[in-house]
C-alpha cells in the first residue's frame, strides 16, 4: 500500500461496510475515522439510506465531521458547510415506471423516499425486510405517482433486467440486497457523481479518494476513485477491481485499512 499517502479523502458506505451485522459502528472504526479527520482528510459517508436512518445508525460524532450522500446520490448534505443538493426523479418518469411495474406484476411493492419522508402502496413491516427505522406512510398508487421522488424502491418484483432495459435511458437503477431490492434514482444520479460533486467543493481529485464498499451501488464509484477498498463480504465484482480487499464489516475492516493510512501519513 505504498501509494496510500496520496489519500486526501475517504468515502464510507454504511450497510455491509462501516456498519456490522448488528447495524453498529465499532469503537475501533469510530476512532480510526476521527484520526483521519484530524489529519486533515475529508470524510464522506455514502449510502442508499435516507437521513433518518443515518441519524439512527451513524454515531453523532461522525455525523458532525463530514458530508453525507443519501439515496445513492440523490440527496447530498455537507455538514461542514452549507452545501446541499437534491436530484429527484421527474414526476412523469415516476408515473411511467409505476404503471409499467404494476402492469407486469400487480403484486409488486412500490415505495418512494422523498427527502426523508417514506411512502408506500402497501402495508408491510419493512423493519426486517430493509432494516428500516420506521414503516412508510401508506398511500394510493395515484398519490404515489405525484410525489417528488428522491428514490423509488421496488420489492417483490422478479423482472429487474427487463425493467432496467426499459428505463435505462431515463433513470439510474441498481439491484441490491442479493437481488431483492430495486433502487431507482434520477438519470445520472449515483454515488460516483455525488462524490465528484463533493470533490469539486473540497478541491480534491478523484484519484486521491479512498472508497470503501460492498455492494452493486458502489461499483461506479470504485471505477472512478483512486483507491477502491472492498470488504471481505463484498460482491465478487468489487473485489476483482479493488486496490485492496480488507477484512469483513464484522471484523473492523474499515479500521484495518485506516490505521495503516494514519501510520503512513505520520511517517511521511
Amino acid at each position: 500500500m505504498d501509494l496510500i499517502s496520496n489519500i486526501q479523502g475517504i468515502v464510507l458506505d454504511l450497510d455491509g461496510t462501516l456498519l456490522n451485522s448488528k447495524k453498529e459502528v465499532s469503537k475501533r472504526n469510530i476512532q480510526a475515522i476521527l484520526k483521519c479527520y484530524r489529519q486533515g482528510m475529508t470524510v464522506i459517508f455514502a449510502t442508499a439510506r435516507p437521513p433518518r436512518s443515518v441519524k439512527a445508525f451513524l454515531p453523532q460524532e461522525l455525523q458532525e465531521i463530514g458530508a453525507i450522500v443519501y439515496y445513492n446520490g440523490a440527496l447530498i448534505i455537507d455538514n461542514t458547510s452549507e452545501y446541499r443538493q437534491h436530484y429527484p426523479i421527474e414526476s412523469t418518469v415516476t408515473n411511467e415506471i409505476i404503471e409499467y411495474v404494476i402492469a407486469h406484476h400487480s403484486d409488486a411493492c412500490l415505495s418512494i423516499e422523498s427527502e426523508d419522508t417514506w411512502y408506500s402502496n402497501k402495508t408491510l413491516d419493512y423493519s426486517k425486510a430493509m432494516n428500516a427505522v420506521v414503516n412508510p406512510i401508506v398511500v394510493s398508487l395515484d398519490d404515489l405517482k405525484i410525489i417528488k421522488a428522491s428514490k423509488l424502491l421496488i420489492t417483490q418484483y422478479p423482472y429487474y433486467e427487463k425493467l432496467h432495459k426499459q428505463f435505462e435511458h431515463k433513470v439510474s437503477t441498481v439491484c441490491t440486497d442479493s437481488g431483492t431490492l430495486i433502487q431507482i434514482m434520477a438519470k445520472d444520479v449515483s454515488k460516483k457523481q455525488a462524490i465528484m460533486d463533493l470533490c469539486v467543493q473540497n478541491h480534491i481529485l478523484m484519484h486521491n479518494i479512498m472508497a470503501f464498499g460492498d455492494d452493486w451501488n458502489d461499483l461506479d464509484l470504485f471505477h472512478a476513485c483512486g483507491f477502491p477498498i472492498a470488504m471481505e463480504n463484498a460482491i465478487h465484482e468489487l473485489k476483482e477491481m479493488a486496490y485492496f480487499v480488507t477484512k469483513s464489516n464484522n471484523e473492523d475492516g474499515v479500521a484495518e485499512v485506516l490505521e495503516k493510512l494514519i501510520c503512513t501519513v505520520n511517517n511521511s
